[in-house]
Formats: C-alpha cells, sequence, structure tokens
C-alpha cells in the first residue's frame, strides 16, 4: 500500500489525467461512430473490403425500403390525401394558366392535323371554336380529377416513387434520418463522456496497484466498446417509461415522440411527398400509361362534342387530333398544375398527416423508424469504438512508462 501510495504522490497528475482520458475516449469513438453511420455517402478505399461507405448510404436502398413501407402501411393514406383536394377551388386556381393552355394545345394540334380547315376558317370561327373548348375546361378538370381518384393505385406507385427518390439521392436519406436522430447521436456523444469518465476511474485504482502494461490498452478497448453498445441501447430501451422512486427511464427516441414525429413529417412532405415528385411519378413513374389514357378519354370527349369540328373533319383525323391533343395536354400538364402548387400542398397537408399517426404507433412501431440506421453494421461501430479505445490506452502506456 505505501508502494501505491508513493506511486500516486510522485505520478499525481498522470493519475488525475487517467478518467479524463477515458472520458476523452468515450467522446472521441462515440463521434467516429456517429460520423461513420453517415460519412463517406460514397466508398472511399481498395473495394470490396479495404475502406469504407456510411452505413445509412450503403444500405440506402435496404433503408430506403424500410422507411416507405412504414410510410405507406402506417403513415401515409394517398385515397384521403387526395379527397381533402377540391375540384372548384383547384379549377379556380388554375382558370387562367388552364385557359391560355387550351388556347394554345387546340390552335396548334388543328393547324398541324388540318391547316387547310384552319386556314380558311375565319377569325370568327377560330375563337368561337376556341371559346367552346375553352368552356368546357372546369368540367374537364373536376372529371379528370374524379378519375384520378377513382383510380389512384392504377395512376401512381408511391412505394416505387419513394424509394427511387431516397435510393437516387443518398444525402436525402442520410439528412432524413440524421436531422431526426440529432439529439440522440448528441447524446451519444455524451454519455460515451460520463461512462468514460466512470470505467477510468476504475481504470486508475486497477492500474494503481497492479501497474501491469495490458491495463490501460485493455481498459481503453472496454471502454470504447462498451460505451459504444450501452449509448446505442439507452437510446431506445426501455419503450414503455418505467418509473425507479422519482425517476422515470425510457429511450431518448422514445420520449420524443412529439418533436420527431413533426420534423419526420415536415422532411417527408418538404422533400419526398411534395406535389412537383408525385406529379412527376405520375407522369413519368411506371403507371404512367394508366394517367395518359386517362387523359386521352377525357380529351376525347371534348372534342367529340365539338360539333362543327366533328363534320368538318374524317374519322382517321379526328383520332390523329384527338391523340395529339392529349399528348400536348400530358406535356402541359407540369408547367399549368405549378399554379396550383400552394393550394395543393396546404390542402394535402402531408406533413400533418404523417405527425398524427407517427403519434398512434406502437411503440415498438416507432423504433422501426431509425432503427434500422443502427442495425446495419452496428458491430461494426462497436468494434472500431473498442479498437480506437485500445490505441489510446497504448499510447498511456507509453506516456505512463516513458
Amino acid at each position: 500500500m505505501d508502494a501505491v501510495l508513493h506511486d500516486l504522490a510522485l505520478h499525481w497528475p498522470v493519475y488525475a489525467a487517467m478518467p479524463f482520458i477515458a472520458a476523452l475516449i468515450g467522446y472521441v469513438t462515440k463521434r467516429v461512430a456517429i460520423e461513420m453511420m453517415f460519412r463517406p455517402l460514397d466508398f472511399i478505399g481498395i473495394p470490396p473490403l479495404l475502406g469504407w461507405q456510411g452505413v445509412v448510404p450503403k444500405h440506402g436502398g435496404r433503408m430506403a425500403a424500410v422507411a416507405t413501407e412504414l410510410l405507406t402501411a402506417n403513415l401515409l393514406d394517398l385515397r384521403e390525401v387526395f379527397a381533402r383536394v377540391d375540384p372548384v377551388i383547384i379549377t379556380s386556381e388554375l382558370e387562367q394558366p388552364l385557359l391560355r393552355a387550351v388556347d394554345h394545345i387546340a390552335r396548334e394540334v388543328l393547324a398541324e392535323h388540318h391547316p387547310r380547315l384552319w386556314e380558311v376558317m375565319p377569325t370568327l370561327a377560330q375563337e368561337m371554336l376556341i371559346k367552346q373548348v375553352q368552356a368546357s375546361a372546369p368540367r374537364l378538370v373536376r372529371e379528370f380529377l374524379d378519375d384520378v381518384r377513382e383510380n389512384l393505385d392504377e395512376v401512381l406507385d408511391v412505394q416505387h416513387m419513394t424509394v427511387q427518390r431516397l435510393t437516387r439521392d443518398k444525402a436525402l436519406l442520410v439528412r432524413l434520418i440524421r436531422e431526426t436522430s440529432r439529439p440522440e447521436m448528441a447524446f451519444i456523444a455524451r454519455m460515451g463522456v460520463y461512462f468514460g469518465f466512470g470505467l477510468g476511474l476504475i481504470q486508475t485504482i486497477v492500474w494503481a496497484f497492479t501497474r501491469e502494461p495490458w491495463i490501460l490498452p485493455a481498459f481503453g478497448g472496454v471502454i470504447g466498446l462498451c460505451t459504444d453498445w450501452l449509448a446505442i441501447k439507452l437510446i431506445f430501451v426501455p419503450r414503455e417509461p418505467v418509473r425507479l422512486g422519482r425517476v422515470i427511464f425510457q429511450g431518448k427516441f422514445q420520449r420524443r415522440r412529439a418533436e420527431v414525429a413533426r420534423q419526420y413529417g415536415e422532411l417527408i412532405a418538404n422533400e419526398v411527398l411534395t406535389v412537383q415528385n408525385l406529379l412527376d411519378a405520375v407522369l413519368r413513374g411506371p403507371r404512367a400509361d394508366r394517367l395518359a389514357a386517362l387523359v386521352e378519354n377525357v380529351v376525347s370527349e371534348a372534342v367529340d362534342k365539338q360539333v362543327p369540328l366533328s363534320f368538318a373533319v374524317g374519322s382517321t383525323r379526328l383520332r390523329e387530333i384527338k391523340h395529339a391533343a392529349a399528348r400536348k395536354a400530358l406535356e402541359q400538364l407540369p408547367d399549368t398544375a405549378r399554379y396550383a402548387e400552394g393550394y395543393l400542398t396546404e390542402a394535402m397537408d402531408v406533413a400533418k398527416m404523417i405527425e398524427q399517426r407517427m403519434l398512434a404507433l406502437t411503440p415498438l412501431e416507432f423504433e422501426g423508424l431509425l432503427r434500422p440506421a443502427f442495425r446495419q453494421d452496428e458491430w461494426k461501430l462497436i468494434a472500431v469504438g473498442g479498437v480506437i479505445g485500445f490505441v489510446v490506452g497504448e499510447l498511456q502506456v507509453l506516456l505512463m512508462l516513458g
């Protein structure tokens, strides 16, 4: 005992520094583990083994599929979303751009497919024909919206759209997970400091009595391994609140349910299920041909009701006009629809729906929102923490024995 006290008196600054070095090990290993989850976006090194790619971007396809499954199965009802769109209001929002689009399409199609008829028609007759078509435009919009609602599953594959969007944009997937889990990441780093300091006190006592060179690297490795593992566990468990006296314990992610639900809903609404992305998926997705058929059907009925036109052209030419008008209507749809983007975003209110439904999830379902990001290659992150801790422990030995 006298030898221990003598050594403590002789090397007290080093002994005093040990718990703080251990706390630093705990913090550094956590920060490294966190960054390794998200960075780099692309593999850096010599494939397939020598190098690293962030866990989230590496498993982006699977994580996107998991997130989409949760979204479509539990958080989003597209029929309810589209039912919130009022045809009268959207028709009012689109009135002027719609009239311009109809005017442009009608003139262009007739001039292209029946130039002689169009040229010989008096200007007044041309204008009357255009006005007739324009007059039917509001009704056509309402019919089109009704058709889309009734055939929504045939027109829009939201799962395909979401997975493709998240997989193609790795940075978006990383941001989706990182933004909703930022406090949890900070918590992991803080726990590394606290756990590391506590284990460092034990390390100091063991070293004082043994002076064994292997003690410091061994403890460094244990600190790196255990603090990584324990910090990750404390994010998710216990799932339900557990009261011990006056203290209530619950996984940090579970405690933040209301905040996470709001953040997640806003991110999905603003980055994934935007009006522009939905429209793009409808127009260019795997079911785009179904939308084209709906448009052609609506346009065909509108053309058939223009009696002068039906008499003036043959059936073959009339079919060509219908097809050309439908094609140009599809081409004009994105530019026309953007005038109603503000109303559609507000009316559909995707963020609010997701937020409300997330709050109704079971704790296990809610955990599934973030848990896959940690479960993939979790052992590698913990192992890296152990290796870093071991190396720092070796440096401590050199300091102590030097």
